[in-house]
Order: C-alpha cells, then structure tokens, then sequence
C-alpha cells in the first residue's frame, strides 16, 4: 500500500525514551536529536503525542530534553506490558485522538516498539516507525526489529522523510519554523 504522511491525520506515540533505557542504546545521540525533532516539529503541527514509559520507578522517567521539546503537548502513560496497547488506558487514548497514521519511535528497537507496532497494525491503524529515532542495545537486535515490523506492514521512515510529508511544500506557514529544527 502507497501512503504518505498527512499532519490532520497523525499522532505521534513516543516509546520509553527513559534515562536507564536510553543509556543502554547504541546510537543514544542520534535518538535522542531526532526524537527531540520530532516532539518539536508535533507541537508546531498541532500533532497529538503520546508517551509511554516502562516501569518508570526502576527505569526512570522519560528523558529531560524530551520533556522540554514536547512542552505541554503531551500525554504520559506508565506501562508494564512490552506492548503500549496492552494497557487500556493508552489504547483508549490512542482511540480517543481519531487519528489513522500512527508515528512511532522508542526504545527498544526489537521489543516494546515491535509489539506495539504489531498491536497498531491488528488494530487497522497505519504505521510509521522513526528508524532514526529508534534504538536497541545492540544493532543486530535494532536491525531485526525494524525487518520484523516491516514485514508485518509497517513503514519504515526517517525524521525528515515525516517533517517534509508533514509540511507537503514551503508555502506551509509553519515551513520555516520546522525547517529550522534540522538546520
């Protein structure tokens, strides 16, 4: 299926970007620069975002500089489960946005981003998965993970790929303030 993004249609659904997880990744500076993209790029777009942390009490709490690029555009679930949509809390939340393309990014790569894609998808939404925003503690684990939620129909995208489909043109009125974030 051919399918661009559309910023009217989109939530962004952020994945246990937390202190003792992101520590672990192997590419933790590029993640943590595009995720930060993303969350600012979504708050110019009015993008709804959602963001899920995994047993925060042992794992910490999502990551400062993330908590500042989302401001108040954001709503936070904890989660036990590997995949978000186990909690009902989130799963509703999800629901309750009205949205079809469903922007995905987090750690880990393999795990809680895999099974949360893999829910999405049983639920008839449209995946876009952050490769560059993703991360695992090793990349053959990160490599597999983004195979695996391809295969299931996901698509596998990078952040400007989602800014630029976002925008659609320069005559955006918010073009130069999203162009800004990459420059």
């Amino acid at each position: 299926m051919m399918t661009i993004l559309n910023a009217e249609d989109s939530l962004v659904l952020i994945i246990d970007i937390q202190d003792r997880l992101l520590n672990a990744v192997f590419d933790k500076t590029l993640l943590e620069n595009r995720a930060n993209i993303i969350a600012k790029a979504a708050g110019i777009l009015n993008i709804p975002v959602i963001v899920t942390e995994q047993y925060p009490k042992g794992l910490g709490y999502t990551i400062s500089s993330l908590k500042e690029s989302l401001g108040e555009n954001a709503k936070y679930f904890e989660k036990t489960a590997f995949s978000a949509l186990d909690n009902n809390e989130i799963k509703e939340a999800v629901k309750m946005e009205g949205k079809k393309q469903i922007i995905l990014f987090g750690i880990e790569t393999h795990i809680c981003v895999n099974q949360t894609a893999y829910a999405l998808l049983e639920e008839g939404y449209e995946v876009h998965v952050i490769r560059d925003a993703c991360g695992s503690r090793s990349e053959l684990e990160y490599s597999a993970g983004l195979s695996r939620m391809k295969d299931n129909g996901a698509h596998i995208i990078t952040a400007e790929i989602a800014l630029f489909e976002w925008l659609k043109g320069a005559r955006n009125p918010k073009f130069k303030e999203v162009q800004s974030l990459i420059k």
